[in-house]
């Protein structure tokens, strides 16, 4: 994909502030510190629109850009380890599955994993969200940069057992190299190309 546009839209935490349903959508999810800014970053070849940070847990709300006038890329809060406040950690999972749940024009989820970590439970369980709304997934493997390829075989393998995705279904993406970018483009375009006669007949 060829990106001319990207501009930050909005930050919300509940459906009343979501910008209107114009557009389809793609969100981003993963835990924190994965990855997930520099991705969408290098996807749409700005380098600091979404902002990145070393600090886990900064994005807080649910935040939308809009990509060539017509794509809404959304950023999901990061999950996991992040050093917030118990009661704001407690309002992501209620946040991302209202968003999960409810927002119509959502035509796939970018799970984003680690390949130096063993996936958690709440990757796990972010899987189980997108399953039981039937949302189209692609999770993307991120710093892969930063293994051999012997070791990138393995923690594939992993991650293949811990949760249940065939290895053909993971794409492998480094911010560093830019390896994997097109090939995350040409994946979303034919998620959302799919899902497109599901959302005219709803």
């Amino acid at each position: 994909m060829h990106v001319t546009s990207a501009e930050f839209v909005k930050s919300a935490t509940k459906p009343a502030n979501y910008p209107p349903e114009e557009f389809p959508e793609v969100a981003f999810a993963g835990r924190s510190n994965v990855g997930k800014s520099s991705l969408i970053n290098v996807l749409v070849n700005r380098k600091g629109l979404v902002r990145t940070s070393s600090t886990p847990g900064r994005t807080q709300l649910l935040n939308f850009f809009l990509v060539n006038g017509g794509l809404m890329l959304v950023d999901l809060p990061g999950y996991g380890f992040a050093k917030v406040p118990l009661a704001v950690k407690k309002q992501w999972g209620p946040m991302m599955e209202t968003y999960l749940a409810s927002r119509r024009t959502l035509g796939c989820v970018v799970l984003i994993l680690d390949i130096r970590r063993v996936p958690t439970e709440e990757d796990c369980q972010m899987l189980q969200w997108l399953r039981a709304y039937d949302i189209p997934t692609l999770v993307v493997v991120t710093k892969c940069d930063k293994v051999s390829k012997n070791e990138r075989a393995k923690q594939a393998a992993v991650i293949a057992r811990e949760t249940g995705l065939p290895r053909d279904e993971m794409l492998f993406f480094s911010a560093l190299s830019r390896e994997g970018k097109d090939a995350v483009w040409g994946r979303i375009g034919e998620l959302l190309a799919a899902r497109a006669p599901a959302a005219v007949a709803d």
